[in-house]
């Protein structure tokens, strides 16, 4: 890659005035149109299982917890030990809680706020390793049209956030090159995420010191680096001595080695899959990721640059590791998409330069087309079928819309289509987020408001409430103020025989075949949910 040259020539003050007023203002617009995607209708839909649940519930126990509790450092889940992940995260979802109250808005808000700064960031890595700032610009636009980080970088989770501080950890490894002051920023980009996320921190800050060895070595051998990444990181080794200190060898057993290092070597949770599983979340980045993968190639053929090495590095080392774990969950290869993102907008900032004879790779055209194909087939089919929806059909015909502009224009080798496809999927995601669709998670099964409604009517505060379903919701959990805990039929049965005061949460079928007989019972019924209980029906209550 060349600097372009100015056709014209300025004083050198007046010209860097400009260059600075240019830098605020693609800062600034990156993070208002990022804000905008992440903000909107950000507490539309209710939080979902299973993470969203667990970390609201655990911000909420240190929100409600005394001060002089020290829960905003060693946080609970049901007044058990939260020994699963660190507490940064969860005690800015309480805080927001402090200024807004407890709803979804709140909790999803500091993921989504971190998530939206995470754009300038990857321009700031951009400005950093590519020569001129087309690259840069094509980069943020590309990661802040990605459906996968848009969709998890506003949920109540730490994923978002760890994108965020790897980006600042990266960003500060790519200036210290320049100026080792910055190495203070790679540690406080490293603790932060160790401090979200734990183990995390030691693969992302692999990825960060592998990038300084292949690009510029002496900087290992300088005492300033190390310095300022220790000094950086002092907040969260502190935070791990004193866990370690307070929890003695169960923190050891649960939060490093159960919760973080068995995930590498054994299934947890049974989310275990083979190396390959992360090709299918990856195809939910396109149309990005095909111009992703020829900048990958392009990163290859120029790998004595500066840009190509934090591209091979960052998505090599990472891809690598998330796909040798034995635990998989769809979210882990999140991380990556920065690396990709870098790696299409300098493909893109190629062609954008290519002479006018020049034709582009017939292989994106084919591919536009057939994403053109894909999203109006899906379009005509949710217009026509049964459970229609004009929203989706609406959302999908805009991207079917955006691929068929693209592919025409690709076709006529005009440049113009990397402008429509930025538009477009922005315009699209804009679409989707203020639609109830960006959640589809929330339809794999029931609606839990309703039954946590009932459940907070017919119990008592604090009370603990068994269930006929397969598997403990935290969501549930969540809004229903509750534990609500699966068993089986037989120990629900016999919980109903034996306890003095069970109360039963039951679906219509169960319902039937317990068929529980013995004590007073007071039960309330929706379409599918009945609550059981043995207390004794007040003569003002009636049985709903």
């Amino acid at each position: 890659m060349t600097r372009p040259t100015f056709a014209w020539n300025l004083p050198r003050n007046q010209a860097r005035r400009i260059e600075r007023r240019m830098e605020w203002l693609w800062i600034l617009g990156l993070l208002l149109a990022a804000l905008i995607l992440f903000l909107t209708n950000l507490g539309g839909l209710p939080l979902r299982d299973w993470d969203e649940g667990t970390v609201a519930q655990v911000a909420k126990e240190i929100w409600r917890a005394p001060p002089e509790s020290q829960r905003w450092l060693f946080p609970t889940l049901w007044e058990s030990p939260y020994l699963n992940k660190p507490p940064l995260i969860h005690g800015l979802i309480a805080l927001a809680y402090s200024l807004g109250g407890v709803n979804e808005w709140t909790a999803r808000f500091p993921g989504a706020i971190l998530t939206a700064i995470s754009v300038p960031l990857l321009y700031g890595i951009g400005r950093e390793i590519f020569p001129y700032r087309r690259p840069a610009i094509f980069s943020a636009l590309i990661y802040l049209t990605l459906l996968p980080v848009v969709r998890h970088g506003r949920l109540a989770m730490l994923d978002g956030s760890v994108l965020c501080f790897a980006m600042l950890m990266i960003w500060c490894a790519s200036a210290s090159r320049r100026d080792l002051r910055w190495s203070l920023g790679v540690g406080i980009g490293f603790g932060l995420i160790c401090l979200t996320k734990g183990m995390m921190g030691l693969l992302l800050g692999t990825v960060a010191l592998a990038f300084l060895a292949w690009d510029t070595p002496r900087l290992l051998r300088s005492a300033y680096l190390w310095g300022g990444i220790l000094l950086g990181s002092a907040p969260a080794v502190a935070w791990f001595a004193a866990a370690w200190w307070h929890y003695h060898q169960e923190f050891i057993g649960t939060g490093i080695v159960d919760q973080s290092l068995q995930r590498i070597w054994g299934e947890v949770d049974e989310h275990g899959a083979p190396p390959w599983y992360y090709f299918m979340p990856l195809l939910r980045s396109f149309p990005w990721l095909l111009f992703s993968l020829y900048g990958i190639r392009l990163a290859w053929k120029n790998r004595n640059w500066g840009w190509a090495k934090l591209v091979l590095v960052w998505s090599g080392i990472y891809f690598f590791a998330v796909s040798v774990m034995v635990t998989k969950l769809p979210w882990y290869i999140l991380p990556i998409y920065p690396a990709l993102a870098l790696a299409g907008g300098a493909k893109l900032a190629e062609v954008w330069h290519w002479p006018s004879y020049r034709s582009y790779p017939r292989a994106w055209t084919i591919v536009l087309a057939l994403l053109t194909v894909g999203a109006g087939a899906a379009s005509v089919y949710f217009c026509i079928s049964e459970a229609s929806d004009h929203s989706l059909v609406v959302i999908i015909s805009a991207v079917a819309l955006t691929m068929a502009v693209a592919a025409v224009l690709v076709a006529r080798n005009d440049q113009q289509f990397m402008t429509i496809l930025f538009w477009g999927m922005y315009v699209s995601l804009l679409l989707l987020v203020s639609s109830s669709h960006w959640l589809w998670e929330l339809n794999e099964t029931y609606p839990v408001n309703p039954v946590a409604a009932l459940i907070q009517r017919g119990t008592p505060p604090g009370e603990v409430v068994y269930t006929s379903f397969d598997y403990e919701r935290p969501s549930l959990n969540f809004y229903s103020d509750r534990r609500v805990i699966p068993a089986t039929n037989q120990e629900l049965k016999q919980r109903w025989e034996q306890a003095s005061s069970p109360y039963l949460l039951l679906d219509a079928n169960t319902f039937k075949q317990l068929d529980l007989k013995s004590g007073h019972r007071l039960y309330t019924l929706t379409q599918d949910w009945v609550l059981l209980s043995k207390e004794k029906i007040r003569a003002n209550e009636a049985v709903k």
